[in-house]
Formats: structure tokens, C-alpha cells, sequence
């Protein structure tokens, strides 16, 4: 896989190397959010559990972990393009590792904090920043169908992996099934990333990225928020993304009074497999759509499930709304990036899609407390989730500002 002996093996082949690099992604997604994303609301409950601290008090230790992330994942292009995809990756997976052991040993409220900033550095090596930067290195033409399948991973990591960790623990109580999560992680994400992430091909888009007059990050950035295409990619999946993690946090308590615990989690499973099928079947179709328009459609298309959530109280049509809603979940979190590659010079690929998922963190941690908070003040779930609805409609339609061409 060294680019020396690279022979010129087009991306549509299965004896592509880049379809491994897809396969070691979909592993680390499963890790990287079944400990990062997912793991968040075991961490809540075993610590209320075991140390009777306030849920408000662990909540905003999450929030930190998101926030810390956030600003780590803005500069994970420089990293690998430092230290290499291979590296990194390891990186991540030692760190994320550490930070699962961590957190199950904590005594302390202030333990906490540390354990989850060590948590964040994990993440950042190991969820969309990373991934989508890696998978940019190995293709272009198939990029979109690449991001997809690999970040499948992360929906596995929600239906396997939080399981498990659960079984885990239940089996050696919190500290010993963290450790024993992070010790599966470390045997089997180092060998692999070892065996077969190598250096990537020598790709057309990769050697204009590498040219000698390539702007610096900084000024990527910078010009970044200057321009109208990007900001309205940016703030479009930053508020879709708000409104889509502040309403599935809340779902089982909002389902749980109007279909029961067990239908509940029908709907939210049901949810969570259409993320899986919507994001496959656009892989096929993804690379040759109109990507603002699908993103725009997607948005609408999450509106009117949450119109029908908050409406219909029938049981069939609550769990056919999640599944709509789930249906374009997964693909929310790879249309930015191919959208960045189309639109964007091929030079600013990874730092511009590291923004936009920093972006896209520092905006969704505040979606839970703020869905939350109005819960509270209106005694219901339809004022905060009206709101997610005017959210979504409003970012359905700024994605379609597309400004002059960028030419960062």
C-alpha cells in the first residue's frame, strides 16, 4: 500500500485498497461513537447509580465532552497530514482507550472532568473528523459510497456496542467492563490499523492538495467564514444537527407517556435501522445527486416526522414517523463533507470538512438542554419540538443559498 508500489487500480474495483481503509473506518466508528456518542448516556446512569450525583452535574461534564472535542476535531486535518492516517488513528484508539478506563474509576465530580477531556482527545481520533479526512486520502470519484458504509459503523456502535458495554459492565461492574471495552478496542483496532492503513495512493486531488502554493489552514479558515457557500453549508447542518440530537435524546421520555416504555423502544430502534438503510441506499446514488437538494429534502422530510410525532398518537404511525426520521439521520453527518468536495478547491478538503464537523459539535451538545429546558417551561414536548420543526424548515432552505463559487 506504500505509494511507491501503488499500481493504478480504479475505485470502483473490489481489489481496491481503499475498500480495507473503508472497512478499519466502519470498525473505528463503531468503537469511536459506541464510547464517545453513544456511551455518554451509560456513563450517566452508572455514575447516578453508583454515586447518587445529580443528573445536571454529569450532564454538563457531557457537554464539556462535546465542547473539548469540538475544538479538537477543528484541527484533525493538520494532524494526520503531520503524523499520518495510520498514526493518528492508533492514536485515537489509545486515547479513547484511556479515557473509557477513566471514567470508570472515577470517585470524584472533578475526576469526571478529566476523564472526559481525555475522552474528547479519543473522539477526536476516532469519529467523523477522522474518518471522512482519512477516507479523502484514498477516494474521490466513490468518496460519497466510501463515507457512507464506513460510517455505518456508527449506528452499529449504538446497536452492538452500547449492548455489550452494558453487558460488560453488568457482567464486571463499571470500572471492569470499561476496562475490559477498552482492552477489545486496543486488540482489536491497533492490529489492524497496523496491517493494513499504510500510505495513500498518489490521487490526482491529492497531489493538487499538496502543491507548493496551497493556502495554509489559517487562511482556509479565514476565508472559510467569508464566504457565503460554506457558512450556509456550516449553519444549515449545524441547526439540523441541534434540532436531530436535542430530539432523539428526549424521544424515549416523549414516546414513554404516549405508547409505553416497550413501544418505545420499537420506535426508536426502528429509528436507528432506517439510519442504517438510508445511509447504504444513498451510498449507491449519493456521488451523482444534487447534494444541497437531497440535504434540503432530508430536512424537510425529518419536519413532517416530527409534525406527525407531536400530532398522531396512534402506535403504527409513531413508529412509521421515527422511521421516516431515521431514514435520513445517518446521511446528515456525511452530506457536508461530499458537498465540500464538490464545491470546494480540492486544497481545502480537510481542514473546511474538520470546521464544519467542529461546528456542528459545538452546536448539537446544546440540543439536549435546550429541548430540555423548554420541556420544562411549557410542562410539554410540543413547544421545543414545534421548534425543531421551524429549525429544520429554516435550514432547508438555507442550504439552497449557494453564493458566488468558492475558489478558497
Amino acid at each position: 500500500m506504500d505509494a511507491s508500489s501503488y499500481t493504478p487500480v480504479p475505485e470502483t474495483s473490489i481489489h481496491y485498497d481503499g475498500w480495507r481503509i473503508v472497512a478499519v473506518c466502519f470498525l473505528l466508528a463503531t468503537f469511536g461513537w459506541a464510547f464517545g456518542f453513544y456511551g455518554q448516556s451509560v456513563y450517566v446512569a452508572e455514575l447516578q447509580r453508583l454515586h447518587g450525583w445529580p443528573a445536571s452535574l454529569i450532564s454538563s461534564a457531557t457537554t464539556f465532552f462535546y465542547l473539548f472535542g469540538a475544538a479538537l476535531v477543528a484541527f484533525i486535518s493538520e494532524a494526520i497530514k503531520a503524523a499520518g492516517p495510520r498514526n493518528c488513528m492508533i492514536a485515537g484508539a489509545l486515547v479513547m482507550a484511556a479515557g473509557g478506563v477513566a471514567i470508570g474509576q472515577v470517585r470524584e465530580p472533578w475526576q469526571l472532568y478529566l476523564a472526559n477531556a481525555v475522552l474528547a482527545f479519543g473522539w477526536a481520533g476516532t469519529s467523523l473528523g477522522m474518518i471522512t479526512n482519512t477516507l479523502g486520502l484514498w477516494f474521490d470519484k466513490k468518496r460519497g459510497m466510501a463515507i457512507s458504509l464506513a460510517l455505518n459503523g456508527a449506528s452499529f456502535g449504538g446497536i452492538v456496542g452500547v449492548p455489550l458495554l452494558i453487558a460488560a459492565i453488568g457482567h464486571f461492574g463499571f470500572p471492569g467492563g470499561m476496562t475490559a471495552a477498552a482492552i477489545a478496542l486496543v486488540v482489536l483496532m491497533v492490529p489492524l490499523a497496523l496491517i493494513f492503513v499504510g500510505k495513500p495512493p498518489v490521487l490526482a486531488h491529492a497531489a493538487v492538495a499538496a502543491a507548493a502554493d496551497a493556502p495554509s489552514s489559517t487562511q482556509i479558515r479565514a476565508r472559510a467564514f467569508r464566504d457565503i457557500a460554506f457558512l450556509s453549508v456550516s449553519s444549515a447542518f449545524a441547526l439540523v444537527l441541534f434540532a436531530q440530537v436535542g430530539f432523539i435524546v428526549h424521544l424515549i421520555s416523549f414516546l414513554d407517556s404516549v405508547i409505553g416504555r416497550e413501544r418505545a423502544a420499537v420506535a426508536v430502534a426502528f429509528l436507528t435501522a432506517m439510519a442504517v438503510v438510508g445511509r447504504v441506499l444513498f451510498s449507491f446514488v449519493i456521488d451523482r445527486m444534487n447534494q444541497r437538494l437531497a440535504s434540503s429534502l432530508s430536512f424537510i422530510s425529518q419536519a413532517v416526522a416530527l409534525a406527525i410525532i407531536i400530532n398522531v398518537h396512534n402506535d403504527i404511525a409513531l413508529i412509521a414517523a421515527c422511521a421516516l426520521f431515521g431514514f435520513s439521520v445517518g446521511n446528515l453527518i456525511t452530506l457536508p463533507a461530499l458537498i465540500v468536495q464538490r464545491e470546494f478547491d480540492p486544497r481545502s478538503f480537510g481542514v473546511l470538512v474538520s470546521l464544519i464537523t467542529a461546528i456542528n459539535q459545538i452546536t448539537y451538545a446544546f440540543g439536549p438542554g435546550v429541548v430540555g429546558l423548554l420541556r420544562d417551561f411549557s410542562g410539554s414536548y410540543a413547544l421545543p419540538f414545534y421548534c425543531c420543526i421551524a429549525i429544520e424548515l429554516t435550514a432547508a432552505g438555507l442550504i439552497m443559498v449557494r453564493g458566488r463559487k468558492a475558489a478558497h
